[in-house]
């Protein structure tokens, strides 16, 4: 079985997700805090989400990492390397809890999974598909350095895209 290989930066840990990550990240998916990732989102769907990200490591040789601050080990969130059946290109995405944003966290765990999947594996583009109102990852794409690509595919018609490549690193 591959996992994800742990990855350490500055405040955090990106780590394999387990089982214990399960019911803090579904009491997450379960408010409005998840309205722009089709949510709220029930156990069930959030499970087969989970399970698909985890799975893809073995299947693709990258997927998500959960995301704890290495000093507590509390989860904070999650990042990723992603590129399910719907997606036309892999994605780099993320998601963090309430309390975690606004500390700097998405863009440091972000700013490892890319470099991570640009280094590593070699990957010369990722992309990040973003609803129009969601404003903080918009403004973390651009902070990552990733441009705005009105011609690219995308898995739902009103997503905005944001194209990420290794020259564009901050």
């Amino acid at each position: 079985m591959t996992f994800a290989p742990a990855i350490s930066t500055q405040r955090l840990t990106l780590r394999h997700h387990v089982l214990d990550d399960f019911e803090p990240m579904a009491a997450h998916f379960a408010t409005d805090w998840a309205q722009y990732m089709d949510g709220p989102v029930s156990k069930d769907k959030l499970w087969a989400w989970l399970g698909a990200e985890i799975t893809s490591w073995q299947w693709l040789g990258f997927g998500s990492w959960a995301v704890e601050l290495t000093e507590t080990g509390a989860l904070i969130g999650q990042v990723g390397i992603n590129k399910p059946p719907r997606f036309p290109e892999t994605e780099i995405g993320w998601c963090f809890f309430p309390e975690a944003q606004g500390k700097g966290y998405a863009f440091e765990a972000a700013t490892a999974a890319r470099d991570w999947a640009f280094d590593t594996k070699g990957m010369t583009t990722l992309v990040s598909y973003i609803d129009p109102p969601n404003a903080p990852s918009i403004r973390l794409a651009q902070r990552l350095g990733a441009k705005r690509d009105d011609a690219a595919l995308r898995p739902s018609e009103g997503d905005l895209v944001y194209r990420h490549t290794p020259e564009a690193r901050l």
